[in-house]
């Protein structure tokens, strides 16, 4: 393992590190076709990685059975889907009934998902520290791109809000957001820092350290279009399953394995149990294209149905991951019995019957 890497970081996330310097270094080299050189490996990612990282959701509840409670068969199935599609469509209709709302919403979602996505999930972690973390990233991922890139990451959300048919925002009022962003973001991580030094925590400090400068550099070298869907498939996605490959019971390989190696068998035994999910999703996802095609005039129109789909599936995945992954945070905050819905709750305490 990496020397940079703390106890409860994942020991893979050099993988992650390695593929958005690398892209970020491509995309530097030659800014004037950045798009083109970046958008095979994007998309070859985004289907992989990307969307596969949900396609494996069907597992969580399973995996954290006790042993002789197993969740399987077709009552599973019908009670997650109908837990998981219903909350799905109730995304839907909010982004049809409040698109102003729920466009932030779903930025408020993201920031939680993917900032306790990249914290450390050991469980010697104190919760405390855990939230400042899951908190101050996620911010971060969001403060980065408004400040260093303010005028197209404006650009994107307002193209996104006019995409569902609400008001735009103005530059003063986005202006404020960014100061308020990078306020947080500063003077949280400062007191995070701090309080990691003055614990003597050097290995979670390094890593913080490494993670955060990969993340400026990345937000601020490329595009918004580009740094989002660098993080998202290559960050977020690959961290997701490679830890969900542990609640499933992947047994990394000899010791020794090279990290190549070792990262190929991961991917192998995650696409193996997400391929039947993964392709009806394709599919889903081709036809909602081709059907709406006619109506998505260039790029920018694409690539905010992108969010909005993205949006539509982020509330079950992300309630999945928080309440059930990270189930032992909210127990130690005397939240246990937090729940992902009243369908998913059933479901979970129903399914061994």
């Amino acid at each position: 393992m990496p020397s940079s890497l703390a106890p409860g970081w994942s020991s893979h996330r050099h993988h992650s590190y390695a593929a958005v310097l690398a892209l970020v270094g491509l995309g530097l080299a030659f800014p004037a076709v950045a798009g083109v050189l970046l958008g095979v490996p994007l998309a070859i990612g985004m289907v992989v990685l990307g969307v596969a990282h949900g396609a494996c959701d069907q597992f969580v509840l399973p995996a954290r059975q006790p042993a002789g409670r197993a969740l399987t068969g077709w009552h599973y199935w019908r009670q997650f889907l109908a837990g998981y599609l219903g909350l799905a469509a109730l995304v839907g209709l909010l982004w049809w009934l409040w698109p102003a709302a729920t466009v932030a919403g779903f930025f408020l979602l993201t920031v939680w998902h993917w900032g306790s996505a990249d914290a450390p999930t050991n469980k010697q972690v104190p919760t405390g520290w855990w939230l400042a973390h899951s908190l101050l990233r996620g911010l971060l991922i969001f403060a980065v791109p408004a400040w260093g890139r303010a005028h197209e990451t404006m650009s994107l959300v307002n193209e996104l809000l006019a995409f569902v048919g609400a008001e735009a925002v103005s530059a003063s009022t986005f202006g404020a957001i960014a100061v308020v962003l990078g306020v947080l973001v500063m003077g949280g991580h400062a007191a995070l820092w701090a309080g990691y030094a003055r614990q003597h925590r050097t290995g979670f400090l390094k890593t913080e350290l490494v993670e955060v400068s990969v993340l400026i550099l990345l937000f601020v070298a490329l595009p918004p279009r580009l740094s989002v869907a660098v993080y998202f498939v290559f960050w977020h996605s690959l961290q997701h399953i490679l830890r969900l490959n542990g609640w499933l019971g992947y047994a990394s390989g000899a010791k020794g394995q090279a990290a190549r190696s070792e990262l190929l068998a991961q991917l192998v035994f995650f696409l193996r149990r997400a391929a039947p999910l993964l392709l009806v999703s394709c599919v889903a996802l081709l036809v909602l294209g081709r059907v709406l095609a006619p109506r998505l005039p260039d790029a920018t129109a694409w690539f905010s149905l992108a969010l909005v789909v993205a949006a539509i599936v982020t509330l079950p995945h992300a309630l999945l991951v928080t309440t059930v992954m990270d189930a032992h945070r909210w127990q130690s905050l005397g939240l246990g019995k937090c729940a992902l819905s009243p369908t998913l709750r059933t479901a979970a305490a129903r399914m061994h019957s």
